[in-house]
């Protein structure tokens, strides 16, 4: 990627987090942001761009006013969209936020057409499969962060648990981003030693349910959502595509046949290189995961079909 230029379509905690991120690690030449609240959009490039006086390369950081001003891309995050508030049903929700995606989307299509787009919107799963129905692209082109920060999460709470081992624990998760997501513990490890030989089955347990819960944990004491540890993930997927690193990622990718399904975004295993997602690597899932995942399917063409009935797709 000659320009490494990367968009960042929300400027709020998430958006924001993960262009500072980007711009310390000093991997790309240029970050873009773009939000609907203008004062918002240059308020923050302002005050990134101020930071990286200390950071390895000077990454330049610009705002933009208007979508036409993130031009030529390589990479377009987009983290835009509203949270479930009062009496908002799911479908109401999903009906807003694909509304959002669609007209982010169709900028992305006009001003940076050969771009990457990572989906930091929730519902994830959903949003990307709706990024995927509005521009018709390539599949490795289109890549849900979901896997990186619950991979996180896991590593996190398996270091509370052994005490030892921060920076080599290596957290591996299956499915949807919610409470369907599958850790995998029997995949995961300490600086190489399997994950299973170090804690008990017990210890296993909590370390899961704790996983699970570890964004609601963050809202509880905040008041708000998270934004270090998914702008953090963000940048790292960000990173793997311009350095063309091929690292293994857990990501929401549309699927087409590899785990017996297609036409529905998931969580998954991922080579992530210079072209996006460079391969999708199927695991042997055994006859309870095999159920668990189908479970976390489901719940994502759940929330896909009630687009199709409320003829978002048409």
């Amino acid at each position: 990627m000659v320009g490494r230029k990367v968009g960042i379509v929300g400027a709020g905690s998430v958006g924001a987090t993960a262009a500072y991120s980007l711009t310390m690690t000093g991997r790309c030449h240029e970050v873009i942001l773009y939000d609907i609240d203008s004062d918002l959009t240059v308020g923050k490039a302002i005050d990134i761009g101020q930071s990286t006086s200390y950071s390895p390369r000077g990454t330049i950081v610009t705002p933009a006013l208007h979508p036409s001003e993130m031009k030529d891309c390589d990479i377009v995050v987009i983290t835009a969209g509203v949270p479930r508030k009062g009496d908002m049903t799911r479908a109401d929700l999903l009906m807003i936020n694909a509304k959002i995606m669609k007209e982010v989307v169709a900028n992305v299509m006009k001003y940076s057409p050969d771009a990457i787009i990572i989906c930091v919107s929730n519902p994830l799963d959903i949003m990307t499969y709706v990024i995927h129905k509005m521009t018709n692209w390539d599949r490795s082109r289109i890549i849900g962060m979901a896997g990186a920060l619950d991979g996180a999460r896991m590593a996190y709470e398996i270091y509370k648990k052994v005490g030892f081992g921060s920076g080599q624990v290596k957290g591996m998760l299956i499915g949807d981003h919610g409470q369907n997501m599958i850790p995998m513990p029997e995949i995961s490890s300490i600086g190489g030693v399997p994950l299973e030989q170090i804690v008990t089955k017990g210890d296993m347990q909590d370390i899961i349910a704790r996983t699970k819960d570890g964004g609601a944990q963050i809202v509880k004491h905040l008041g708000t959502s998270a934004y270090y540890a998914p702008g953090r993930a963000v940048a790292v997927m960000v990173e793997a595509m311009l350095d063309d690193s091929q690292i293994v990622m857990p990501s929401s990718v549309l699927l087409d046949g590899e785990y017996g399904y297609s036409d529905v975004c998931v969580g998954v295993p991922v080579v992530l290189g210079g072209n996006g997602v460079e391969k999708i690597i199927e695991l042997e899932l055994d006859g309870e995961t095999k159920a668990k995942f189908k479970i976390s399917v489901d719940s994502i063409k759940d929330g896909i079909e009630i687009l199709e009935k409320n003829n978002f797709f048409v």
